[in-house]
């Protein structure tokens, strides 16, 4: 029983090739013996290394009329109703060329590179890198990561799988969470703090342990190097003033299962100049002294959030957008109005009049040209 355990594991891996350590690794994390696997000679191909053939046979499924695989192919996942193969890519993020890396980075490349089963909580306020430093790690270590976001609508038929419609069939379809743990891949459960007491499904999972599909009466044993990242704006005890109203307050034994949690910052006014730059540089529209500007106009509106005195705040992200439409309209105040314009009248009024303080070359617009940099004209409202 235990050499098919670890066959399974083995297929859930993608390879179909093994050498003794990738095999006593495997073994190691479903705790299983391999002595029995590594001692059959029909399973040894040449010395030091050992082969799986073929996937287990399906049966035809009643709702469909394509004929059962035969062969495993490590990037198809054959599903417990076997009709439906779904074709998965490779999952590797592209290297994004203006990322910077900096906060939590060189740890987080640490724990993802060991490919050890160690989750991690990453929280932190909106717009500063959370989850573009976790796909940008996966980027440079060439893993596979699967980005999932949570709402308070995410079930377990989002998470682990469940039955769809397919031309006109009813067939089992896999969840990100079930093809992560086959493909050993990084999942990263994004805004994880909007979900609710359904995420619980997870948590056999968040220890390392293989999920019992009780949809499909399938085993699913993580593969090396899967891991789980979470990315929120709270630490999963929701917020009351109000800024993430949606932020839900998460199960204490759910959060409990996360080995570290990580709270990031907003990079330094330093690291965020290299940033600004580099994204100045991607849009082809670069301006070192607006890039200091904006950075220290930004800080300054941190430090006045921080000491509570106002509300909303300049992430990296919004400075980000201020770059992109500088570099459409030519004009740094109409770029800044129309990138915090969301914010309320009195907000947008005292940033945009701070930021002619820092930037002597410009001058607040008047009330008419601010309406009609974002298209609004007054006489044009409608109550």
């Amino acid at each position: 029983m235990s050499v098919q355990v670890l066959v399974d594991a083995l297929r859930n891996t993608g390879k179909t090739q093994f050498t003794r350590p990738e095999i006593n690794e495997v073994a190691k994390q479903i705790n299983v013996n391999p002595s029995k696997f590594l001692s059959n000679p029909q399973n040894k191909i040449q010395r030091g290394l050992y082969g799986i053939d073929m996937a287990p046979k399906v049966d035809t499924c009643e709702y469909s009329n394509l004929p059962a695989p035969t062969a495993y192919q490590p990037t198809t996942i054959l599903l417990a109703q076997p009709k439906l193969k779904v074709e998965v890519d490779n999952l590797v993020p592209n290297k994004d060329a203006t990322y910077v890396p900096f906060g939590f980075h060189k740890d987080l490349n640490t724990i993802l590179s060991s490919k050890q089963f160690y989750p991690v909580f990453i929280t932190g306020l909106s717009g500063n890198g959370k989850t573009t430093m976790v796909e940008q790690v996966c980027a440079a270590l060439k893993r596979e990561c699967i980005r999932v976001n949570i709402s308070i609508e995410t079930d377990e038929d989002d998470l682990i799988g469940g039955n769809t419609l397919v031309d006109g069939n009813v067939v089992y379809r896999e969840g990100p969470v079930t093809i992560a743990m086959k493909r050993g891949a990084v999942l990263i459960l994004d805004e994880c703090d909007r979900g609710s007491n359904k995420l619980m499904c997870l948590q056999a999972i968040l220890e390392g342990k293989p999920y019992f599909n009780k949809k499909t009466g399938e085993t699913i044993y993580p593969a090396p190097g899967f891991n789980i990242v979470a990315t929120a704006n709270t630490k999963g005890q929701g917020m009351g003033d109000g800024k993430y109203m949606s932020a839900q307050i998460l199960d204490d034994a759910f959060l409990e299962r996360f080995a570290v949690t990580i709270e990031q910052e907003y990079p330094s006014s330093k690291v965020e100049k290299k940033i600004i730059m580099k994204k100045m540089q991607r849009v082809e529209k670069v301006d070192e002294d607006f890039a200091d500007k904006l950075v220290q106009w930004s800080d300054i509106i941190r430090k006045t959030f921080r000491e509570g005195a106002i509300d909303d705040l300049i992430s990296t992200r919004r400075l980000e957008h201020i770059v992109n439409a500088y570099a459409m309209f030519g004009d740094r105040m109409k770029a800044i109005n129309l990138c915090i314009a969301r914010f309320d009248e009195e907000t947008k009024t005292s940033f945009l009049d701070l930021y002619t303080k820092v930037d002597a070359g410009v001058t607040m617009p008047s009330a008419d040209q601010a309406e009609a940099d974002i298209g609004i004209m007054a006489q044009d409202v409608t109550f």
